[in-house]
C-alpha cells in the first residue's frame, strides 16, 4: 500500500474546484432555462400584419399624437382619397 505525505493540492487546486463546480452548475442551469424559454416560446408567423392607415391614424389620435379634429380632417381625405 502506497502512502502519499504531504503530497495534496493545496488551497489553489480546492479553490480551482470549488469555482469550476459553480461554473459548472450555472452553465447548467443557463442551458436549461434557455431550452425551456425556446421551447415555449410562441410560434411568431413570419408575415405581421401591416396596419391599415385608418388603425394608424386611430393609433395616433390614442397616443394623444393628433387632435380630434385633426383625426377626423385625415380621415375624410383617406376615405376621399382611397389607396389604388
Amino acid at each position: 500500500m502506497m502512502i502519499w505525505n504531504d503530497h495534496d493540492m493545496g488551497w489553489w487546486g480546492y479553490a480551482g474546484m470549488g469555482i469550476g463546480m459553480v461554473l459548472f452548475w450555472a452553465l447548467l442551469i443557463l442551458a436549461i432555462v434557455a431550452l425551456i424559454r425556446l421551447i415555449t416560446k410562441p410560434l411568431q408567423s413570419s408575415t405581421a400584419a401591416v396596419p391599415t392607415p385608418e388603425q394608424v391614424l386611430a393609433d395616433r389620435l390614442a397616443r394623444g399624437e393628433i387632435t380630434e379634429s385633426q383625426y377626423r380632417e385625415k380621415l375624410a381625405v383617406l376615405r376621399d382619397h382611397p389607396p389604388q
